[in-house]
């Protein structure tokens, strides 16, 4: 998976919008205003920062060495996943996916009410 492809995936989800709101080279995708990944448009390779439960957190760090601490984030919720050849396609989505419903998970109950309404 490539930045374009990852960030065709981002936007076919619901309620999420994209933005560059700490400098021109962060790209950050949020659902209804909050974040849930980012990535640096000028890292090569192509690397995001993705939401990941804690204990799951653990558990991929431990099989997979293209998963690491959050850069420049919470180290407990966050991870820094490079995308390269050692990971799949459907790996790379899940986590993804598994980012986004963590924080729809921990959304207000007006701001679902409006995500339901995307």
């Amino acid at each position: 998976m490539n930045i374009e492809d990852f960030r065709t995936y981002c936007l076919t989800k619901k309620g999420v919008t994209e933005e560059f709101p700490f400098d021109e080279t962060t790209l950050v995708f949020k659902v209804m205003g909050k974040m849930f990944a980012l990535t640096g448009l000028d890292k090569i390779p192509f690397r995001v920062n993705l939401k990941c439960d804690p204990e799951r957190s653990l558990d991929l760090r431990e099989s997979y060495a293209e998963i690491t601490p959050g850069y420049h984030m919470n180290k407990k919720h966050w991870n820094t996943v490079t995308f390269d050849e050692g990971l799949s396609s459907n790996l790379l989505q899940e986590l993804t996916d598994h980012s986004y419903d963590l924080v729809v998970k921990g959304l207000t109950k007006k701001l679902k009410e409006e995500l339901q309404k995307c």
